[in-house]
């Protein structure tokens, strides 16, 4: 029995440079029952996240050739020459992938999809009928949030058995509640559409009212790197730390730092402009214990719930009442904190639980 899961070329499956699908992948294999029978397949890397079960895919020799064909291709490879008959194949978020596989593979072992963002904006779900052709051939699809799930049933005049939402499994490591710092967070990359803007004219326009507190931005404009910054970036960036010595800017940190700065910022900041399918942010912070201020967007209300502050059609000056509300009122900031500590409820060993089960149904087995 195998279970091969298909990670996007741009994801980047090392220790150091995990970003949403990786992290997710991981968390949900830590809590498997299917340990020993998973192998992960993406681009090489210099760190795996899990030596022992990550099979590691050199680029093609022709520069011309798709990167995420490529990944395909070779696992497909792989699968083939396996004697084992009882194998599952399961592609993230790479839906253009789904026909290629199930040709390669000559239909011989289930497939099972995962969306972690818009199917209406990924080549491969687009148009209703690719999307029907995926209901019909695949065994299962997950999509991380009713938001996600709504949208890959745009056009449907029914709602097919196969289809479920399969949040984002968080790991929540702490045990108490952590002791908290006067500091407010923003992690994401530096580009608009992640509301970095917003953040830091907001704080702009803040920082003389909240003196005893400190600011701090995590990230960069390309995922896993600190060395090519947008101009985008470069000019943010510049403008927050000229807000004085309140404000820090850490560029990119790997995701156990990200979870250490988490646990002692009070609050976390996640003005989003564009639809977040589902928010892993949001999600570790409240693992964390810190007090939410997020945009309604996408996937996000559903992870936050009643559990912090979500502005509807944010702006700068939504965002700078939220930020000072909080901020200058202890009873209110331990409010939120304790909402997003004890009501918390997406954890890692949920997602892995629900995930298990359902495959188990597809080897015919009970664990």
């Amino acid at each position: 029995m195998k279970i091969n899961i298909l990670l996007p070329y741009k994801e980047q499956f090392d220790k150091k440079k995990l970003s949403s699908v990786s992290i997710t992948v991981l968390n949900n294999f830590n809590h498997s029952k299917f340990k020993k029978e998973t192998r992960i397949f993406g681009k090489e890397v210099k760190e795996p996240a899990i030596p022992d079960n990550f099979i590691g895919i050199t680029n093609s020799f022709n520069m011309f050739k798709s990167k995420n064909l490529h990944l395909a291709k070779i696992m497909c490879l792989y699968i083939n020459k396996d004697t084992d008959n009882n194998q599952l194949v399961e592609i993230h978020n790479r839906p253009v992938l789904f026909n290629f596989v199930l040709k390669k593979i000559k239909k011989k072992f289930p497939v099972n999809i995962f969306f972690h963002n818009n199917p209406l904006d990924m080549a491969g779900s687009k148009t209703l009928f690719e999307r029907k052709m995926i209901v019909k051939n695949a065994y299962y699809i997950f999509c991380v949030s009713k938001y996600v799930k709504d949208k890959f049933l745009v056009g449907f005049s029914f709602i097919p058995s196969n289809i479920h939402v399969l949040y984002n499994g968080v790991e929540k490591n702490l045990k108490k509640f952590p002791f908290k710092k006067n500091e407010i967070l923003f992690v994401g990359r530096l580009v608009e559409e992640k509301g970095v803007r917003l953040f830091v004219e907001a704080l702009e326009n803040l920082a003389h009212k909240l003196p005893d507190w400190k600011f701090c931005i995590i990230g960069s404009s390309h995922l896993g790197m600190n060395k090519k910054m947008s101009l985008f970036a470069k000019n943010y960036s510049k403008k927050f730390l000229a807000i004085g010595k309140q404000a820090y800017f850490t560029g990119y940190l790997s995701h156990d730092e990200v979870q250490k700065k988490m646990r002692d910022a009070s609050i976390v900041v996640v003005p989003s402009l564009w639809e977040e399918p589902f928010g892993l942010v949001v999600a570790e912070a409240m693992s964390n214990g810190a007090a939410i201020i997020a945009s309604f967007s996408g996937g996000i209300p559903e992870i936050i719930g009643k559990n912090g502050i979500v502005i509807e059609e944010i702006n700068k000056t939504k965002l700078e009442n939220a930020i000072l509300f909080i901020a200058s009122d202890k009873k209110s900031l331990k409010k939120y904190q304790k909402l997003s500590w004890k009501n918390f409820k997406h954890t890692a060993i949920e997602s892995s639980k629900k995930l298990d089960n359902l495959r188990s149904t597809i080897f015919k087995i009970s664990i």
